[in-house]
């Protein structure tokens, strides 16, 4: 004898939107993210020549990277505090629970070297921090490649799901108003440091 499935309650389908929410503000800064990573990686093609562009680009991407840290910490934290509707939701796959904290230490790593490239110039220093910064970056790569396939083919529906009219996952204008303050905020770093590239010129 088989028992029919329960129908979750209203309250129950109101807390179900949490983890919605994380997971497509989560996506879609990790698209703009892959956007300016591809624009980044361009630049490495012809670096001394697109410098500039480098730089800028660079420390744009510090404001999307502490949103993406901030969306996938704070469903961790939820997560792991017992938070029912996101225990609901589930985890990402162990492999890629336990490869996370060291992506998110390498994100940091690399972006940290480029800022310290930035602020010293050239000299003595800047050859270690080079170093640093490109085997951060090597390294950054390859997880990086293995984060972005385990989650490449949810990204359209989970971005454009928040372009629907109607839609039951509240939250959208708070959604679209951190990811625009987080490039907001990336601007305002970029514009301030840019100059600093013609230190290497």
């Amino acid at each position: 004898m088989t028992t029919a499935p329960v129908a979750p309650s209203r309250q129950e389908q109101r807390q179900s939107r949490g983890p919605e929410g994380n997971t497509r503000l989560t996506a879609s800064v990790g698209t703009v993210l892959l956007v300016l990573l591809a624009v980044q990686g361009f630049t490495i093609l012809s670096v001394t020549r697109l410098l500039t562009v480098h730089f800028f680009v660079g420390l744009m991407l510090t404001g999307p990277v502490a949103l993406k840290i901030g969306t996938t910490g704070y469903r961790v934290y939820r997560y792991y505090t017992g938070d029912p509707a996101y225990r609901r939701h589930g985890a990402p796959p162990m492999a890629l629970r336990l490869l996370g904290p060291l992506q998110i230490l390498l994100t940091v790593a690399v972006l940290a070297t480029g800022c310290t490239l930035a602020l010293v110039g050239p000299g003595d220093l800047a050859h270690t921090v080079l170093f640093l910064h490109k085997a951060a970056f090597y390294l950054w790569v390859a997880l990086t490649s293995i984060h972005v396939l385990a989650h490449l083919l949810r990204l359209p529906r989970l971005v454009t799901a928040d372009l629907r009219r109607q839609d039951p996952v509240s939250g959208r204008a708070l959604r679209w108003t951190l990811l625009t303050a987080s490039l907001a905020t990336g601007a305002v770093v970029a514009l301030a440091g840019v100059h600093l590239a013609a230190n290497w010129g």
